[in-house]
């Protein structure tokens, strides 16, 4: 009787996993965590979060989320982001270009032919 039990618990948790998964949302995910290999972390403190981010012609990030920032492209390319709700934006980014942006959760891919290589500045609240 136990294993019945058992069983119908595994059924169910897999069956919550499903619905949560099928669910299409993208869970918030820290930029430099999923994205390792292309996003390094140069400041962190109470006030600011600096990353360094370099995609290479052709890569794709992990989808993310980031506070409100400031983006500073060193060198531009052309990029596709790709927002929770499937809407996909491109955009040429060009060096010495800042910009600021809300809170957003998305991924972004190079879609050009040259290494793109950001600075973002992701702003802390305070009290």
């Amino acid at each position: 009787m136990s294993a019945s039990i058992s069983r119908m618990g595994l059924v169910a948790m897999v069956a919550a996993a499903a619905l949560l998964l099928g669910s299409g949302e993208i869970r918030a995910q820290d930029a430099a965590v999923v994205n390792a290999n292309t996003v390094t972390v140069k400041v962190d403190n109470a006030q600011v979060r600096v990353l360094e981010a370099v995609l290479p012609p052709g890569a794709q990030e992990k989808p993310h989320s980031h506070p409100a920032s400031v983006f500073y492209v060193i060198e531009g390319g052309k990029v596709r982001n790709h927002l929770p709700d499937g809407k996909l934006t491109e955009a040429e980014l060009v060096a010495g270009q800042a910009t600021y942006r809300d809170a957003t959760t998305h991924w972004a891919e190079n879609i050009g032919t040259t290494t793109i290589r950001l600075v973002i500045v992701e702003l802390k609240e305070h009290p």
